[in-house]
């Protein structure tokens, strides 16, 4: 469980801009042996880098194409596997919340609430998120333009405990026609003026929303080369979903990193924060 003094120390090391952060995992929770196994790796990895890692899974997966698609274990088993996996792991763990009654349960067991992009203008969900006190990043909706993240920022900072929350806000991209998203990196400076660490999402970002039918496409290959130009652009984090089969995976394998490719991608994006 987070206490307060954790919450602190991992706030001030995600706004430090001289090195990078990852928030990284599995988009569902599949299995707890799954979890491990990428959140182990990541870890080692990470360390060995210097980056600041956050593992990421969800326990439901509520805004998917087809009512027949998995969704995770629900709330009460996922946080229960959450928090087993935050005290193996020894790393910070981040979920989404769907709403505003589940945002104390998650933020008991989760250092980091995520509000999903299509939720990201619900005033009492953003309220009940940044009430608890827990850190809170928000993604920026596909219908938004990156200043209109201003007022959403302007909803939490009003409900924060002390006037202040602890935001994280992410680009993911912005729709575009059909079954299309496109990646504007001037939205990344522009989120960067409203004082908060900004993070891109780039596996989400080569996401084809409904492209499969009854289910999203996507194009994996495209994620590693936004990373890159996220980093350049000034993304204080990354955002990955990743698996060792994303083939396999029970929900948005398409857009997923290959763990295995994992490590000469943020090799490559430490060194340009580095050069930066």
């Amino acid at each position: 469980m987070p206490n307060r003094n954790q919450t602190e120390a991992l706030w001030r090391s995600l706004r430090d801009r001289r090195r990078l952060f990852l928030i990284a995992g599995p988009c569902v929770l599949e299995s707890e042996a799954l979890c491990l196994r990428i959140g182990n790796t990541l870890r080692k990895l990470c360390a060995s880098l210097g980056i600041t890692y956050v593992f990421k899974a969800s326990y439901d997966k509520a805004n998917r194409s087809s009512g027949r698609s998995f969704r995770g274990p629900g709330l009460e088993e996922g946080l229960r596997q959450l928090g087993r996996l935050r005290e193996r792991l020894g790393v910070p763990v981040l979920t989404d919340v769907h709403t505003a009654g589940e945002a104390a349960a998650a933020a008991a067991v989760c250092d980091v609430l995520q509000i999903p992009a299509f939720l990201c203008r619900q005033t009492d969900l953003i309220h009940a998120a940044v009430a608890t006190g827990a850190i809170v990043n928000i993604k920026k909706g596909q219908f938004l333009a990156p200043e209109d993240m201003a007022q959403v920022a302007a909803k939490a900072s009003g409900a924060a405990p002390k006037g202040r929350a602890r935001l994280l806000l992410t680009e993911r991209g912005t729709t575009f026609g059909y079954h299309n998203l496109v990646s504007d990196m001037r939205s990344l400076p522009i989120l960067g003026r409203l004082g908060y660490p900004v993070v891109f999402d780039a596996t989400h970002s080569v996401q084809l929303p409904g492209g499969g039918g009854d289910h999203s496409g996507g194009q994996r290959e495209f994620a590693p080369v936004l990373a890159r130009c996220a980093v350049v652009a000034g993304a204080d984090g990354l955002f990955i979903e990743t698996h060792p089969t994303p083939e396999e995976a029970l929900s948005d394998g398409p857009n997923m990193i290959p763990l295995a490719a994992m490590r000469p991608l943020l090799t490559q994006l430490v060194r340009l924060k580095r050069a930066l």
